[in-house]
């Protein structure tokens, strides 16, 4: 009797997607290739997963009968982003085959519940206290110091459900605000840290398990601005950082992907700040640089096919375009780099700070990449 590590999804089945945004997209256009059909579910029409997918179930993300829906129709399901209802993930796993289970979604909508397993597991995260007052607000500054950063256990992305605590004058500010979102608070340790690093780990479901290699990731207004791979840190600390990602990967039990941001502090110490069991945006760059995508890789570690070379082909750098790039992106279409690859996600309407795509720019050393997005003079330079 086959057993569920043995059970294998071969291309020709249909792959669901509870989220239709642009990692859907990228899963969709990845597995297509491979042969495999896909259907998404997603609360807004024709949305960018929808434009490239077999078909688009337009329905709110914790409807569990649209979900069901998607289950009959799909022969293995899996999620693009973790704000996915974990109930309806959960109802799932009676009913279909959902490799990435919902133990580990609902480890990471919650950052009390996800720094709580990382710490548990032995591997450093910020220092962290729970508050649920003002009082506890300050008591918890006290014992952390400042500056701290205060964030919303659940929801928030991008910057979103933070703020950053430099004065103590500033606390029942923070806290009156941040408690508006209705959900627990905590505080997290200030680390002075060097450089953000990133790697994606990949798992099948029979246990093997790969790591692409460590991005260094710049970010700005706190949404990732730049991925420079090679990251431009030792090799000993690369392979820390990857060594971080598989104990977290295998202990975790992951199927599919987990992206794994951390801080390097001047001490050389490694601190996981968050994790993401999903593609991610800082491995946007193995598109262009790597053997195998991280796209590819997701669609085989949760259709339980042997995962693909994460060899570095070339060093890149990845920058995000978002929605105030979109347009002098396409006006100067003419000028971009040879070896640029533009990938655009089909949104419909453009906002500041929203991402719209990425561009890879391949070259013989990041140096040379960095220059070549400098001289298009699209983002304001910055140091790195």
């Amino acid at each position: 009797m086959t057993s569920m590590k043995d059970k294998q999804i071969r291309p020709g089945a249909t792959i669901g997607i509870l989220g239709g945004g642009q990692l859907g997209r990228m899963i969709a256009l990845a597995g297509r290739a491979m042969g495999y059909r896909f259907v998404t579910m997603d609360p807004t029409e024709d949305a960018p997963c929808g434009q490239v997918a077999d078909r688009q179930i337009v329905a709110r993300y914790e409807d569990v009968d649209a979900a069901i829906q998607l289950a009959e129709v799909s022969d293995v399901i899996s999620y693009e982003f973790e704000n996915v209802d974990a109930q309806v993930a959960e109802v799932l796993e009676s009913r279909s085959f959902v490799p990435q289970g919902s133990r580990l979604l609902r480890i990471t909508q919650n950052r009390i519940y996800e720094k709580t397993a990382i710490r548990e597991l032995g591997i450093p995260v910020a220092p962290f206290r729970v508050i649920g007052s003002l009082e506890e607000l300050e008591a918890a500054v006290d014992e952390l110091g400042l500056p701290a950063v205060m964030k919303t256990a659940t929801g928030g992305y991008d910057g979103k459900g933070q703020w950053v605590l430099r004065k103590s004058e500033e606390l029942g500010e923070a806290y009156e605000t941040m408690v508006k979102a209705g959900t627990e608070l905590i505080v997290e340790k200030f680390i002075p840290f060097q450089t953000e690093l990133s790697v994606i780990a990949a798992r099948s479901l029979s246990g093997e398990l790969v790591t692409f290699p460590a991005a260094e990731n710049i970010h700005r207004d706190n949404i990732l601005h730049l991925s420079i791979v090679p990251a431009r840190v030792s090799t000993d600390i690369q392979q820390k950082a990857e060594q971080i990602a598989r104990e977290i990967a295998e202990k975790l039990d992951v199927v599919g992907l987990i992206a794994v941001e951390m801080f390097l502090a001047a001490n050389g110490e490694l601190y996981v700040n968050e994790l993401a069991p999903r593609p991610h945006n800082s491995g946007h760059y193995t598109m262009d640089a790597c053997v195998t995508s991280q796209f590819e890789q997701h669609v085989r570690a949760v259709c339980n096919l042997p995962l693909g070379s994460t060899q570095l082909l070339t060093p890149v750098v990845m920058v995000n375009i978002l929605g105030e790039h979109l347009q002098p992106v396409l006006n100067r279409i003419d000028r971009l780099p040879r070896t640029a690859k533009l990938h655009l996600y089909g949104k419909h309407e453009s906002k500041e700070k929203r991402k719209m795509g990425h561009l890879n720019v391949v070259a013989p050393s990041v140096e040379e990449a960095l220059e070549q997005i400098d001289h298009l003079e699209i983002w304001k330079k910055v140091e790195v």
